[in-house]
């Protein structure tokens, strides 16, 4: 059984990826931060659902406390699955963005990146097998107003995903991105109403985490072992 870990796997599309992943036989790592019941609800779930599951809880932003828990957690078997979700809005125009609303952003995001995979890697590695995903969003794509933190970091995520599929490329190990449009979670209830997603998203319509998850777990497969270092927007026809 192959074993994953999912950064921001309390949050809908994060619980979403993790019970998603565990119906195709992986043994997911539902990680939180802030809410690690909720990351414990989410594993009960799946165990009672008959899948394989647990939960963790750290400070992606801090790159000793993730060093200690993947290196834990890989204590029990090699983590070949990793989906970075983790992230958090902050949104503000710049001009009146604090700075610690711009660095807690990127710091989740972009760090945080860096300190949970980073050190999975070279076990990564010696197994010639892997995957790799990076949740990122329309915003690091396009750009959107107020949110030049959130779109800088995932923009960034966009670009270490390109080049780190080109390292790990001879290794069997795919590194994608996905960037989500306008997705129905507790996070856009209170940012879109009805009508303004049927003005901005040419399919009329949110998405849903399900639909996020389940690209996802196509690039986990052996499937799209051909795909990697790829920016894929699942946003309903928005250019």
């Amino acid at each position: 059984m192959k074993k994953a870990l999912i950064t921001g796997g309390s949050g809908d599309i994060g619980s979403a990826l993790c019970t998603r992943l565990a119906q195709d036989n992986i043994h997911v790592i539902v990680h939180s931060n802030h809410n690690f019941d909720k990351a414990q609800l989410t594993a009960d779930n799946i165990k009672q659902q008959g899948g394989s599951a647990e939960a963790i809880a750290f400070d992606v932003r801090d790159a000793e406390a993730s060093e200690t828990a993947v290196k834990q957690l890989s204590e029990s078997g090699l983590i070949q699955i990793i989906i970075n979700n983790a992230g958090i809005h902050r949104d503000a125009p710049l001009v009146g963005m604090h700075r610690k609303n711009w660095t807690d952003v990127i710091d989740v995001s972009l760090h945080g990146f860096y300190n949970v995979t980073q050190p999975l890697l070279m076990p990564m590695i010696q197994s010639r097998w892997g995957r790799i995903i990076n949740m990122s969003s329309i915003a690091g794509v396009m750009g959107n107003r107020g949110q030049c933190n959130y779109s800088a970091a995932k923009a960034a995520l966009n670009g270490v995903t390109k080049s780190l599929a080109q390292e790990l490329a001879s290794r069997k190990i795919t590194v994608n991105a996905i960037a989500p449009g306008i997705i129905q979670s507790s996070m856009t209830s209170n940012s879109f109403d009805a009508q303004a997603i049927k003005n901005i998203v040419p399919m009329k319509r949110a998405g849903t985490p399900e639909e996020v998850a389940a690209l996802a777990a196509f690039l986990c497969s052996d499937d799209a072992s051909y795909i990697s270092g790829q920016i894929i927007n699942i946003n309903g026809a928005m250019a």
